[in-house]
């Protein structure tokens, strides 16, 4: 248990804000293990809404395999509470409906329907058959949020399939707005973006972090030292290093796992950010 000064009983993590009485994400001893290879060994952290916490590390650190367990994809030991619920065990369906969302690298939406139809069904994830079969009257007050939160809205009558790389991965994050997503596990959300994408992403998630909890597993080195609030970096399944992106980047421990050195005065961590065959899930476990 941690402490609050406002009597909650809890203490923000770094990047997070202080005081909040609402919602957060706490891990403790998480473990993964495949056929006796451990891809998550005992990690800890402590997630606050308003944290944009991204979560780096090299190939096969481990990061895709963690919020798949976070997210009931894959079984793990240890614990995962969302303000105070455990999670491990639940079915995914089950986790989803407590408010913790996620994103793949290839957007899931459904491309022959519109923008306003992907999120229509997405606000309706938890409405029965019947329901979802009627035609909506008006469009919910969420779904307009998410149209003018994500830049949609003058697409709203588009087809899904006709929209931009990026734009198809901000109709992913709408979707999970419209959920009432509290907690967002994105999953390299600006991979194969533009320059532009990246910056209009990255301003995206300054926007919905403000009353979420995100996490961004992410390899573009740049976009996480124009966005991050504080950063974890996994190393061979356990937390490495965490703190700001300057006291992570000063760190020996990841300057020796990135670059091979931690040579006095060595605080760029591109050149090994992103290791061939990194953009694959499967690369990542």
């Amino acid at each position: 248990m941690i402490h609050l000064p406002d009597g909650s009983g809890r203490t923000p993590a770094r990047g997070g804000n202080a005081g909040m009485s609402s919602e957060y994400l706490e891990i403790r001893d998480l473990r993964v293990t495949f056929d006796g290879f451990k891809a998550v060994d005992g990690v800890n952290m402590t997630l606050m809404q308003g944290d944009l916490r991204f979560l780096i590390g090299p190939n096969g650190a481990g990061k895709t395999t963690l919020v798949d367990a976070i997210t009931g994809l894959v079984p793990a030991t240890g614990s995962v509470t969302k303000s105070g619920v455990e999670l491990l065990g639940m079915k995914v369906h089950r986790i989803a409906r407590l408010g913790v969302g996620r994103t793949f690298q290839t957007a899931s939406v459904f491309e022959d329907l519109t923008v306003l139809q992907n999120l229509d069904i997405a606000a309706g994830a938890h409405r029965g058959p019947l329901t979802l079969l009627r035609r909506r009257k008006e469009v919910l007050p969420g779904i307009e949020e998410a149209l003018e939160i994500t830049g949609l809205g003058r697409h709203r009558d588009a087809k899904a399939g006709v929209l931009a790389h990026g734009q198809k991965q901000w109709l992913e994050i709408g979707m999970l707005l419209v959920q009432n997503s509290s907690v967002l596990l994105l999953d390299e959300p600006v991979a194969g973006m533009s320059s532009e994408e990246r910056e209009e992403t990255g301003n995206l998630l300054r926007r919905i972090g403000g009353e979420r909890t995100v996490v961004v597993v992410e390899h573009d080195m740049d976009f996480m030292r124009a966005f991050a609030t504080s950063v974890t970096v996994l190393h061979a399944g356990r937390v490495l290093s965490e703190g700001s992106v300057a006291e992570v980047q000063a760190d020996p421990k990841v300057q020796e796992v990135y670059l091979g050195t931690a040579a006095a005065g060595e605080h760029d961590i591109d050149s090994a950010a992103a290791p061939s065959g990194e953009a694959t899930t499967e690369g990542d476990r």
